[in-house]
C-alpha cells in the first residue's frame, strides 16, 4: 500500500504580516498534480489544517477547493484527516458525514463518551486490509473522565490509554495518524521558531514514542521539519511549506510510505514540493545584500542582518528597492554586540537623555553640545520629562 503522509498545512498563516495565499494555493495545486502521478493508495493529513482554530473564510475556501481537486481524481483516493490542536474540531467536522461520501474521513476529537472508540477507516491492497486509527490531539483532560481515578496523568498516559481500549490487532497491518509531540526517552525532534509556541514548558506534553511503536507506520503531525521519531516508521512529514526563518534549509516534501506485507519494512519516499517564494537569511554589508539580489531571489521572503559599522542612510528603503518581502533587519556590528554584552552583564537601562546622547555619540563622533542638550530636554519635557 502507499500512502501520501502530510500535516500541519496551517492555512490562513501569514509570515511576519506577509500573505501565503498565494504561496498555499500553489503548494497545494502541487500536492493534487503528484496525487495524479503517484496514485497513493491513501492521502493522510495529520492535524493543524487550518493556522487559526477560527479560520478566514478565505482559508476555508482554500482547504474546500483543495479536497475537490483531490475527490476529482479517478479512481478516486481516500483522504483522511484529523484535527491539530490549531484546529476548531467543530468548524473541521462541519459537513463529514456527507464527505464521508466521497471517502473523505475527518476525525476532530477524541472520543467524549464510555461507548465511543476512535475513527477507524479499513482499507485493502493486495496483501489483505490495513486499518487506520484516526487519533486527533488530545490532552489529558478531554479523555481522564474515560478511565479509572489515577489511570491519565499527563499526555503519555491519554494517549496510551485511549489506544489500549481500543484493543488492537497487532498481528495485522495498521496504521496511526496522531497529532502530538512524540519523543525518543526524551530526546525531543527538532523544533522549529514558527511552532515553539505550542511546546509545553518542561516536556509536560511529551508522549514517548515506545507508545506507538507497534503500528506498522505512525503518520505524526505537530512538528514542522521532516524526522523520524526513534524508528523510521513513526515519522513527522513536517509542513509543505516553511512557515519560519528558522526553517530556511529544510527541504519540504511529501512523505510517501509503501509498505507491503506484514512484518515487510516501510519503504520511505521523499517527494519535493516547490514554492513560489523561498524563505531565507542574508547577512553583510548593505551594498553586498543588495547586489547579491538576481532576478531568481528578489522575491523570496528574506530576513535580513547588516554588519555595516557605520548605519547606511535608510537602508529598508535601499533593500525594498531590489527585494519584495523583508520579513525583518537586524543590525549586528561592534556597537550592537556591545550593547549585548553589557545588557548580560545587568546594565542599568539608560534614560531617555542618556540614550539620546550615546545615539548622538555613536552618529557623529562627538558628545552633544549644551544647545544640543537644550533642544532634547525641551522635547522630553513636552513629553513628560525624563519619565518617557
Amino acid at each position: 500500500m502507499k500512502i501520501f503522509h502530510l500535516s500541519d498545512l496551517h492555512i490562513g498563516k501569514q509570515l511576519h504580516y506577509y500573505s501565503l495565499k498565494e504561496n498555499q494555493q500553489a503548494i497545494l495545486s502541487q500536492i493534487v498534480s503528484l496525487a495524479e502521478e503517484y496514485r497513493p493508495d491513501a492521502i493522510l493529513i495529520c492535524g493543524d489544517i487550518y493556522d487559526r482554530s477560527i479560520p478566514s473564510g478565505e482559508a476555508c475556501t482554500i482547504f474546500d477547493r483543495f479536497l475537490q481537486e483531490l475527490s476529482g481524481i479517478t479512481p478516486q483516493i481516500p483522504v483522511l484527516i484529523i484535527a491539530g490542536n490549531h484546529d476548531n474540531a467543530q468548524r473541521l467536522s462541519y459537513a463529514s458525514t456527507f464527505l464521508e461520501k466521497h471517502q473523505i474521513y475527518l476525525s476532530t476529537s477524541p472520543p467524549s463518551r464510555p461507548e465511543e472508540r476512535l475513527k477507524k477507516v479499513v482499507l485493502a491492497d493486495a496483501h489483505g486490509e490495513v486499518n487506520f486509527y484516526l487519533l486527533p490531539f488530545l490532552k489529558p483532560g478531554y479523555v481522564r473522565h474515560l478511565f479509572e481515578e489515577g489511570a491519565v496523568t499527563d499526555y503519555e498516559t491519554a494517549v496510551r490509554e485511549i489506544l489500549g481500549r481500543e484493543q488492537i490487532d497487532f498481528t495485522k497491518r495498521n496504521v496511526l495518524l496522531s497529532h502530538q509531540f512524540y519523543t525518543n526517552q526524551g530526546q525531543k525532534p527538532e523544533p522549529c521558531d514558527s511552532e515553539q509556541s505550542v511546546l509545553t514548558i518542561g516536556g509536560l506534553d511529551n508522549v514517548d514514542a515506545s507508545a506507538v511503536e507497534q503500528f506498522d507506520y505512525a503518520a505524526l503531525g505537530h512538528i514542522h521539519g521532516a524526522q523520524m521519531v526513534k524508528s523510521p516508521h513513526i515519522r513527522y512529514c513536517g509542513t509543505p511549506l516553511k512557515y519560519s526563518v528558522s526553517e530556511e534549509f529544510h527541504k519540504k516534501s511529501i512523505t510517501m510510505a509503501e509498505f507491503g506485507a506484514k512484518g515487510q519494512e516501510v519503504k520511505i519516499t521523499s517527494i519535493p514540493l516547490t514554492p513560489i517564494q523561498e524563505v531565507r537569511r542574508e547577512r553583510g554589508l548593505l551594498q553586498e545584500v543588495i547586489s547579491r539580489a538576481t532576478k531568481e531571489n528578489c522575491h523570496d521572503f528574506i530576513s535580513v542582518t547588516l554588519t555595516d559599522e557605520k548605519e547606511p542612510y535608510r537602508p529598508k528603503e535601499q533593500l525594498e528597492e531590489v527585494y519584495d518581502a523583508i520579513l525583518e533587519l537586524r543590525v549586528d556590528n561592534t556597537r550592537t554586540r556591545s550593547i549585548l554584552e553589557s545588557e548580560g552583564e545587568g546594565s542599568i537601562l539608560l534614560g531617555p537623555m542618556e540614550a539620546f546622547r550615546a545615539f548622538y555619540q555613536e552618529m557623529q563622533g562627538q558628545p552633544m553640545g549644551s544647545g544640543e542638550e537644550e533642544i532634547i530636554a525641551s522635547i522630553l519635557s513636552q513629553w513628560g520629562g525624563e519619565s518617557l
